[in-house]
């Protein structure tokens, strides 16, 4: 199971993720986020970090050449996608696609094999803020055929992440409000505890 801590906003707490383990960081280019970076000040960031660390920058309705061209600057090796594009928007970006869809109680499944050559993230319906909400979805709903296909987001925490492992095992999950202090501000305790808690899970697995 990848994880990715996203919300990155200083180098910092980029260096401590990748030390602890993580598999990628995020960088949030929607200006309208409380986690919203500047592409030059992610740039410093990125070209810092190990490059088998997967750099992902999250983008919620923009103009496609503003897309490739914030991930041309920033060195990004992948787009995450939180807005309503189309399997057309995504053919035009220049760089691998992570797509984004907020889920409920009444969340049609059938849709996601409308989209191809992409990444599936779930994350929960929130039409205001695009994810970072620290709430999550009823995982139980996802089906069975496609949990390790996907990347979760919403809610996870060191608190859930044992069951996430266990019960789901996704591909992936994405993590951003549950370790920080503030918002784009990250806390080297809770990071800590939630790595820890990742590692015991695998171990105990593995053991089992």
């Amino acid at each position: 199971m990848k994880i990715k801590i996203c919300g990155i906003t200083k180098l910092e707490d980029a260096q401590l993720c990748v030390n602890l383990g993580a598999d990628a960081i995020g960088f949030i280019f929607y200006p309208k986020s409380k986690r919203y970076i500047l592409p030059e000040f992610a740039k410093e960031i990125s070209i810092s970090l190990p490059i088998f660390v997967h750099k992902i920058g999250v983008f919620v309705n923009e103009k496609i050449d503003e897309v490739n061209k914030i991930a041309n600057l920033v060195k990004l090796t992948a787009v995450q996608l939180h807005g309503n594009e189309s399997q057309s928007y995504i053919s035009k970006i220049n760089y691998p696609v992570i797509k984004s869809f907020g889920v409920d109680a009444d969340f049609d499944f059938s849709i996601l094999s409308n989209f191809s050559n992409c990444g599936i993230i779930l994350d929960v319906k929130d039409i205001v803020n695009f994810g970072g909400t620290g709430k999550s979805f009823n995982w139980d709903l996802i089906p069975k055929e496609i949990r390790k296909k996907v990347i979760i987001a919403g809610g996870v925490s060191s608190n859930n992440i044992n069951e996430i492992y266990n019960q789901i095992n996704p591909y992936g999950v994405d993590i951003s409000s549950s370790v920080e202090i503030l918002p784009g501000i990250k806390d080297k305790i809770k990071l800590i505890e939630l790595f820890n808690t990742i590692n015991k899970t695998k171990q105990n697995k593995d053991e089992n």
